[in-house]
């Protein structure tokens, strides 16, 4: 007798536009619970697009997405993040004129009764500079910081679902492997992932499966590794 499980995130042939210009294209993927995936690919080319329309900042023109089993592609923002959608957003989106500790307690929620809720401590604990930096201000810290501080507020929410948009775009190297490190021990930790990022040795290590945007279209999809065994192929469509 076999069994069958429904995908966390499912997205079905989404286009979106802004204005009358088309940008996605019959975008469909899909995320297990559990399961850590990538978007990839060269800047304009849709990621940040599709963030967008998962999270209903920009409407579905065609297509639907699912979360959790509840369709979700019309729904207002709030309403999706509230469906245990957290997004740790590019450019980071902290609020600049709050400390460390309130940009924090601000996003605390428990809403799907996780047994082991992301609180202040364990943020402190993953990130301990930002303990450190707990009465600064959020203008007051370095980019590193910043993005340590975007993804424990994103955190605090106990997303079932965590978003990482370029999260580790133009930080130091030593920034960027500790944002690594976090990344993989949130996985081993089980929690699901969309990881938008260029950085293909790291993805390959931390996700389960890929797939590559070119001009609003899935063009490519595999999992680790069919990225390692075809990596020059894949590296031709983001560009390095």
């Amino acid at each position: 007798m076999s069994t069958t499980h429904e995908p966390l995130l499912q997205v079905r042939q989404i286009a979106a536009s802004y204005g009358k210009s088309q940008v996605l294209w019959d975008v469909s993927f899909k995320i297990d619970a559990g399961e850590v995936v990538t978007l990839i690919g060269r800047n304009g080319m849709g990621k940040s697009t599709t963030v967008r329309t998962l999270i209903g900042q920009l409407p579905v023109k065609s297509g639907e997405i699912l979360f959790a089993g509840k369709r979700v592609s019309g729904m207002a923002d709030f309403r999706i993040a509230q469906c245990g959608i957290g997004l740790v957003p590019e450019g980071r989106g902290i609020f600049p004129n709050l400390s460390v500790k309130e940009n924090l307690i601000c996003a605390e929620a428990n809403r799907h009764a996780v047994r082991t809720p992301w609180v202040l401590e364990r943020v402190y604990e993953t990130f301990p500079r930002l303990r450190e930096r707990q009465t600064n201000s959020g203008a007051n810290l370095s980019g590193g910081e910043q993005q340590m501080l975007a993804i424990g507020r994103a955190l605090m929410t106990n997303p079932l679902l965590l978003i990482l948009d370029e999260a580790t775009e133009g930080l130091a190297p030593l920034i960027r492997r500790e944002i690594w490190g976090c990344l993989e021990r949130l996985r081993s930790e089980g929690q699901s992932m969309l990881v938008i990022d260029k950085n293909l040795g790291p993805l390959s290590r931390l996700a389960d499966r890929h797939y590559v945007l070119e001009k609003g279209r899935v063009v490519w999809t595999g999992n680790s590794g069919d990225l390692k065994a075809q990596e020059r192929l894949v590296r031709q469509y983001i560009g390095l």
